[in-house]
């Protein structure tokens, strides 16, 4: 590190390295003068993600160290960039004003911003939450919790490894916290899929956990948030707080309770599905996720309310109904959601927003984006006192109005305020008489300025005289050198420049005292007076977070509503039966993509426990059989959403776990080949199941070879028919028409083909679903359709027609062995060597005293040779 001449680090850089010391992972902008710099190691780290240049120091005895800075204001420009490029990020700040120091500088570290702890509007996502999740990883069970800084939002739960990923999945953190002694767990469960953090042991103590979370909300237990008896995830939850202390984050009274997570109120969705149904994030680029359909909100709380919903459908009956009544009413009443919609437009961020006020964080023109959103929810609370609907006149009454607030604002704070408080003009003439006086002061003494300047043009006759001001001198007189020679004698000449000359008067000094103090006299009261503001405001946290709530799930509906008109969804209905029947259904996100003038196929589904329980579905590639399993899962999970459906009916007995083995998901770059990865993903279905699971399962066993495929597929659909408790709803599709066999033998099984139409040697694919098991599946035509060489379609053609038109005949045997040979034609007078050679094997066998094995060898080595 720099040394000084004598070879003894400098004074600067021994505060820095002892800063720097207790923060060891983090990356540190340290505060000098007007500068944010960095050294060392996070200098060249930085100078790379924020492309800004790298210099180096020279501090005497031949030692140097690398430098990148920035200017201080710039913060918010370069902060998110070192974030999002998953640095955690200690700002250092000067905790006392230079000018009245003698010495070094007092410096701390005032926050550390991590990718999981942030209220930078560039760090976040306003259409999604930002949170930091903590493991604490038991034998069997873990604990997990989730924080949202930004907004207040706190969540724990238990449950096993699979629960776990599914969650993460899911709420996707931005970070995440486990113990040291985690290491090896947290490598198997979290893979490398987020940014990590470890803490010390100790932190994931259940007693350290308990006290942490009881002193933070105040209360004898932890009873009254339901998660009492949930050590595990009080263990996880404990911690993040521990790791906001450590991070600088002190403010906290807008994290005002901690949830549940309850499993048995959501339908369960695994990893897999959530990824497979593309339901929040597209598998591929460009691929568009179903929440790009459904999320027509105009706030970021209905955004990120919805996001919550997708992944966490309802299990309740009574839940799903009271949704669908509420965009059932707006379904109905075209009007009234453009006139929500059109408050809505001016709330913004109210969530966030309470929360930065509740840290300090809130600048003049948040408190006045405060004010709008407050004045729009009042409107909103009047609409929906007055509608027939029961959520909506609960929803009302939910609301607070806040109206001392909001009062508050409107009578303290300029409109047009700046963003920063010492730019002045933050606070309304009339709030203060003192405050008046100054700001009085400060503008008309400005005036007076010009009154001086024009008295004494005319008292001295220089035209071209002129008052202005530096930092250096304060407010002087300019006189050019032209005029010099008419200079008073009582003007104290200041400073000489090429082609004028600079003067100060003592009036002229008594003005400027008046003026300087009354502007800085008058930003401190201005600031106070803010400050003031602020802090009456954090008193509505509770209030004005459970307005962004209700705001939140407003737009929600709302969304529903504007989507189903738009789109022709109709009501599902939800029943206690366990059947599902959907009529037209169709797939809500490829509706959308197909090009002008081209309709979307529809299709009915029809499944039970009694009389159809698995459709087998058979098909060409490329008809549609995947579209048709993916519709039929996003429809049950929309409905069970509370949204509408893209179907002309849909009735559904409630679904409790969705399954989905769709899409070769490689994980190749893990090791894993696919069909390793397809008989996982299999096996967490079969071993999962419950009497109300839907199952999808798509070309289950296509990555192996055709007989190991059959085998296995036949077996799991045997499984699923035959299961001695569930009989869970499947369907299955397949390209393997062996499998429509399975009708015959199990009463519940049943066979559909998605339909084909030949003409001349094309294919038409019609992607409408039919009753009976299809004949063959047209990969050929797949294949010239794709454009393969004409060579190879022909050759394929006449194995296939070969292999069809041998099949009867060739029971037993391997028909490939008759497949008609591609190559040169053989002289009928030679024979050929390889016949030789398998004759010279069959010669050597004793028939006699040979085994079967040795039999089967044998018989194996005589093929070997004829294929040669």
């Amino acid at each position: 590190m720099s040394k000084s001449k004598d070879g003894k680090e400098t004074p600067l850089m021994k505060q820095y390295n002892a800063i720097k010391a207790k923060h060891p992972g983090a990356l540190l902008l340290f505060r000098v003068g007007d500068f944010y710099e960095t050294f060392g190691e996070d200098a060249i780290k930085a100078s790379k993600v924020l492309d800004i240049v790298l210099t180096k120091r020279a501090n005497g005895a031949a030692s140097h160290i690398e430098l990148a800075g920035f200017p201080h204001h710039s913060l918010d420009t370069y902060l998110p960039k070192l974030v999002r490029a998953g640095n955690r990020v200690a700002i250092c700040d000067q905790l006392e004003d230079p000018k009245s120091v003698k010495g070094i500088v007092k410096r701390g570290v005032t926050e550390l911003v991590t990718p999981g702890l942030s209220y930078n509007d560039q760090v976040l996502d306003t259409r999604k939450n930002n949170y930091l999740a903590s493991i604490h990883f038991g034998k069997e069970t873990h604990g997990i919790a989730f924080l949202d800084v930004s907004t207040g939002e706190y969540m724990c739960a238990e449950g096993n490894a699979a629960y776990i990923e599914k969650l993460l999945q899911s709420f996707a953190p931005a970070e995440l916290i486990y113990s040291k002694a985690a290491k090896k767990t947290a490598a198997e469960v979290v893979k490398n899929d987020f940014i990590t953090f470890h803490c010390e042991d100790w932190v994931f103590q259940f007693d350290f956990a308990y006290e942490k979370l009881k002193n933070h909300f105040e209360t004898a237990n932890l009873k009254g948030f339901g998660i009492e008896d949930l050590a595990l995830g009080i263990t996880a939850a404990g911690a993040i707080l521990y790791y906001l202390e450590e991070t600088e984050h002190r403010e906290v009274q807008h994290i005002s309770a901690i949830s549940r997570i309850a499993e048995e109120k959501y339908v369960w969705l695994d990893k897999f599905t959530i990824r497979n149904l593309e339901l929040v994030f597209p598998q591929h680029e460009g691929g568009v996720p179903l929440i790009q359909i459904l999320d027509q909100t105009v706030t970021p709380m209905g955004s990120r309310m919805m996001k919550k919903w997708m992944v966490l459908p309802l299990k309740e009956k009574s839940q799903i109904e009271e949704r669908l009544n509420v965009v059932d009413f707006f379904h109905q009443n075209h009007d009234l959601i453009e006139e929500i919609i059109s408050q809505l437009r001016h709330i913004g961020d109210l969530e966030r927003l309470i929360s930065k006020v509740v840290v300090g964080r809130a600048n003049p023109r948040e408190m006045n984006q405060i004010r709008r959103a407050l004045k729009s929810i009042l409107p909103i609370k009047e609409l929906l006192k007055n509608q027939e609907n029961a959520t909506l006149k609960r929803l009302s009454d939910q609301i607070y109005p806040c109206e001392y607030l909001l009062e508050k604002i409107e009578n303290e704070l300029q409109e047009d305020a700046p963003m920063l408080v010492h730019q002045g003009g933050v606070i309304k003439d009339g709030v203060d008489p003192q405050l008046d006086e100054y700001r009085q002061l400060a503008n008309s003494g400005k005036d007076y300025l010009v009154q001086i300047q024009q008295r004494e043009v005319q008292k001295t006759g220089i035209s071209s005289l002129k008052i202005a001001f530096n930092k250096v001198f304060g407010y002087y007189l300019e006189v050019t050198h032209a005029h010099k020679d008419k200079v008073p004698q009582d003007w104290i000449r200041k400073q000489t420049l090429v082609n004028a000359e600079r003067y100060i008067t003592p009036e002229l000094k008594d003005y400027e005292e008046k003026i300087l103090n009354a502007e800085e006299r008058m930003i401190i009261l201005e600031q106070r007076f803010f400050q003031e503001l602020v802090q009456e405001a954090a008193q509505y946290v509770t209030h004005i977070q459970q307005n962004a709530r209700i705001i939140g799930t407003l737009d929600a509906l709302l969304s529903f509503a504007k989507v189903a008109l738009t789109n022709n969804y109709s009501r599902p209905k939800v029943s206690d039966t366990e059947s599902l029947e959907i009529k037209d259904g169709r797939h809500p996100v490829i509706e959308k993509q197909l090009p002008p003038g081209e309709e979307y196929i529809p299709n009915d589904i029809y499944l039970d426990h009694d009389s159809q329980q698995i459709m087998i579905i058979t098909g060409p590639n490329m008809a549609g059989k995947s579209a048709l399993l993916r519709q039929t899962a996003l429809i049950v999970l929309m409905a069970q959403m509370g949204s509408f459906v893209p179907a002309s009916f849909a009735r559904l007995g409630i679904i409790d776990k969705v399954f989905t083995r769709v899409g070769a998901s490689d994980n190749l770059s893990r090791g894993e080949s696919t069909f390793m990865v397809e008989m996982t993903e299999t096996a967490s279905i079969l071993n999962n199941l419950s009497d109300r699971s839907l199952v999808l399962m798509d070309e289950i066993g296509r990555g192996t070879s055709t007989y190991d495929g059959i085998s296995i597929a036949w077996s799991i659909v045997e499984f699923l028919h035959n299961h001695p408790t569930f009989k869970a709803k499947t369907l299955f599709a397949t390209h393997y028409h062996e499998l429509n066999q399975l009708t015959q033998d199990f009463p519940r099984i049943k066979n559909f083909n998605v339909a084909v139409k030949e003409v001349g040697n094309k294919v038409i694919f019609m992607r409408k679903l039919k009753e009976g098991g299809s004949e063959h599946s047209f990969g050929i035509h797949v294949a010239q359709m794709a454009g393969m060489p004409n060579p190879v379609v022909l050759r394929a053609a006449e194995i296939m027609s070969h292999l069809e038109k041998d099949k009867a005949m060739q029971e037993g045997k391997d028909s490939a062995k008759s497949i008609p040979k591609n190559n040169y034609q053989l002289s009928l007078f030679e024979m050929d060597p390889k016949f030789k050679e398998a004759k010279e094997l069959i010669d050597q066998i004793d028939i006699n005293s040979i085994s079967p094995i040795e039999a089967l060898l044998k018989l194996h080595e005589v093929k070997k040779k004829l294929e040669g």
